[in-house]
Formats: C-alpha cells, structure tokens, sequence
C-alpha cells in the first residue's frame, strides 16, 4: 500500500515525460473507455502528437515519485483576457485519493494566479462524477455552460481567484 506522505514533486513537464504522462492519463481513465465515446476517450488520453502539442502550447505539470514516475499530470493554458483553463487533470489509480490530485491543482492554481488570472474554467464529462465532486469541493461551480464533446455533453465549471494584496 502507497502512504499518503510518499515522497511526490511536482515540476513542469518537458518532453522527457511524454511515455509516463501519456500511461498515467490511459491508466486514469481506462476504467471509463466504456462510456466515452472513441472521439472523446482519444482526446482525453491523447496521442503522442497531441501531447507533444500540448506540451509545446501549455504549461504541463507532472506529480512525480520517489522513482521519478509520473503519478500525475495536469495541463492549463493562459489566455487573454487573462483566464486561464486547465485540463487533462489525471492520477494513477494506485495514487489516487492520496492528495496528488489536490497538490496538482494547487500548483497549477498558484501559476495562475501569479500570472494575474482571476477567472479559471474548467470542463468535465458526465461520466465522472468523482472528478465533479473534487472540483466542487475545491471552489469550482458549474457555470451552466454545456457543449458536444465529441457525441458526449461536457459541463463547463468556474472558479474566481481573489486577488492576493
């Protein structure tokens, strides 16, 4: 069994993860493939191209362990007006309820915030509930903004940072 206090880091991805971030996001989500469709579940998982795009159009974050294996990962990106949008948030399931995916989000909230964003939106599928209950949990509020996801309804949800003084 994984204590929860097991030494993790989490730092910037680089290219040199792109095999551990990839199995980390297939082993997250595998146990939804049945209900995604083919569209959504590749892009969620991602390809190798894809990921090296994100890699090169996103800041990526990864959870590391003592082993340096990728435990999880997630991605945001900055846009203007300054918002920021996260996703492709994934732990392994061995790691998961750990606190990784709280220390991820925290990271990755804290770069946000410093590059002045005050307003986070994040989607997720129906499917994942847990997730929906995790971003609750965390301040992030269904924004009642929904869209087609490759045949699947994503739900769109907020958070508003309040400026540090």
């Amino acid at each position: 069994m994984i204590s929860p206090m097991e030494a993790m880091t989490i730092q910037r991805a680089t290219v040199a993860y792109t095999d551990g971030i990839l199995e980390c996001l297939r082993a997250a989500f595998a146990p939804y493939q049945a209900v995604y469709t083919a569209g959504a579940f590749e892009d969620t998982v991602l390809t190798r191209e894809a990921l090296l795009r994100r890699l090169d159009e996103m800041s990526v974050l990864v959870a590391l362990d003592h082993a340096d294996r990728v435990v999880g990962t997630v991605a945001y990106k900055i846009s203007d007006p300054p918002e920021a949008h996260p996703r492709g948030m994934a732990v392994r399931p061995e790691r998961q309820a750990l606190g990784v995916a709280a220390q991820l989000l925290a990271r990755a909230e804290a770069e946000i915030a410093s590059a002045n964003c005050s307003r986070i939106t994040l989607d997720t599928t129906e499917p994942l509930q847990r997730a929906m209950r995790f971003y609750e949990r965390h301040g992030y509020r269904r924004s009642g903004r929904t869209q087609d996801f490759f045949g699947m309804l994503l739900i769109e949800y907020v958070k508003i940072m309040i400026p540090e003084d």
